[in-house]
């Protein structure tokens, strides 16, 4: 079983599209195997999504499932545990696991959810705090980030992959996240800022080129070492091209060409951190889903099955060309592919 994690150290929903038609499209493709998706982020746009997006009431029945007892997201889990932050409690992993199919017909019926939650902001000082108590014969750290750890381990059995949607911050709850994967998909737009974002994931993962040793002390990577855990890897950097119609002359394609340098040289000196030897294996062009994905986004749709010309969203009348939606189609199977 692979455990991976879609994260960025951008904002932005391209993110969250990005993982929602990869987990739709691999679940498709292995209706055999049992699928898990985690939202580990306090926007929870990747729950709206599963549960039947903007205009499909996805955020109404989001709030059912926060009002639940117990609360049944990632953030009531949380809750769970800030009471017993150094040993897990006795508790039913189902309880906070919801199966989307039930409310959006659209997605395959063998995914299942653990919601996100806006509790993640309201419990991040608490959990930082209890993160780095002094105790003796404890790891206060390392048990606090293992606490995704802890609820995974009694169903791993019961599941051939899951995916986790991670916050763009490297807060506390990321942290917790990013300790549990196995495998990181690392999403970048085409503009100089993805890439100082990708150069910024690295040195939060892996501890990269900090500009201090006085860093290195704290960093994810030393006090996972110190631990006796393994990072998660990098296993695909997804390339938005950001639009249909710019073709390789285009200035973006040299700022998608930099990220490809800049993975080339870390690949030289860090392939440990690597599932892939050779760069064209790790990075895959995507193209920008456009009006498409608006709509997809819109209807909680997976792009396979989205319907093509007029449509109705939200009470606006939209045009989903079948060709641009091909594209997309394709552009997901050519990534699913590789996970």
């Amino acid at each position: 079983m692979a455990i991976y994690a879609f994260w960025n150290n951008k904002g932005g929903t391209g993110k969250t599209s990005l993982c929602f038609q990869s987990i739709c499209f691999y679940a498709e493709e292995h209706p055999d195997e049992r699928i898990l998706a985690i939202d580990v982020c306090p926007q929870a746009n990747l729950s709206e999504l599963f549960l039947g997006g903007l205009a499909n009431d996805g955020s109404a029945k989001l709030l059912a499932r926060q009002g639940e007892l117990p609360r049944a997201t990632i953030g009531g889990y949380f809750q769970r545990r800030l009471p017993s932050p150094y040993s897990p409690p006795a508790l039913n992993p189902a309880d906070y696991i919801t199966q989307p199919y039930q409310f959006n017909s659209l997605v395959p019926a063998n995914i299942d959810l653990i919601c996100g939650d806006p509790l993640l902001e309201l419990q991040a000082n608490a959990i930082s705090t209890l993160a780095n108590n002094q105790i003796p014969g404890t790891d206060a750290w390392v048990a606090v980030v293992d606490w995704l750890r802890d609820l995974l381990d009694p169903i791993r059995d019961d599941y051939d992959a899951i995916f986790i949607d991670c916050n763009p911050s490297f807060s506390i709850y990321t942290q917790i996240a990013l300790s549990a994967v196995e495998r990181l998909v690392l999403p970048v737009m085409a503009d100089d800022s993805s890439r100082r974002a990708i150069q910024n994931a690295f040195s939060l993962v892996y501890g990269l080129k900090l500009p201090s040793d006085i860093y290195a002390t704290y960093a994810f990577a030393t006090r996972l070492h110190q631990a006796g855990r393994t990072l998660p890897k990098v296993h695909m950097i997804a390339k938005n091209r950001l639009t249909q119609y710019m073709g390789p002359a285009s200035a973006y394609a040299a700022v998608l060409r930099s990220i490809t340098v800049d993975v080339q040289k870390l690949m030289a000196s860090h392939p440990d951190i690597f599932t892939f030897e050779d760069v064209d294996e790790g990075l895959v062009d995507i193209r920008d889903f456009q009006t498409t994905g608006v709509v997809a986004f819109a209807r909680g749709c997976p792009l396979y099955a989205l319907s093509s010309g007029k449509l109705d969203v939200m009470g606006h009348r939209v045009t989903v060309h079948e060709e641009y939606r091909q594209n997309c189609v394709e552009a997901m199977e050519m990534l699913t592919t590789r996970l």
